[in-house]
């Protein structure tokens, strides 16, 4: 019995070791489509400002730093992120103006995002 019980908890410590190790590889790469938002306060609490290189993702922690690349240009900058959406279905992630400007477009683009770190 004692053998069972010591078997069981070495496959649930695998298992939980794994879901640990996979689950980060799995959120730090996605691709689909950014949009433009600004204004307001953010989830976080912060003021959102045009000017800030900050985005809104559903599901990332507050803090993670996001290499959003523009498939189209090429071009590639690093948000962090302050704020929970987009509410748009089929969108991963809303960028404020400086960082569209940066990525090289207005309305829609289609990106990859890249997990590069986290900042308190």
């Amino acid at each position: 019995m004692a053998g069972s019980t010591q078997t069981k908890f070495a496959f649930a410590s695998i298992a939980v070791a794994a879901c640990l190790i996979a689950v980060p590889m799995a959120a730090s790469a996605q691709s689909g489509i950014a949009s433009i938002y600004s204004g307001g306060l953010t989830a976080n609490g912060e003021h959102a400002s045009a000017a800030g290189m900050t985005a809104a993702h559903r599901t990332l922690p507050f803090g993670t730093m996001v290499r959003v690349t523009n498939q189209s240009t090429g071009r590639s900058v690093v948000v962090r992120i302050n704020d929970r959406g987009p509410f748009v279905r089929g969108r991963i992630i809303d960028v404020m103006p400086a960082a569209a400007r940066a990525l090289g477009f207005d309305g829609l683009t289609n990106v990859t995002l890249d997990v590069v770190g986290r900042r308190g």
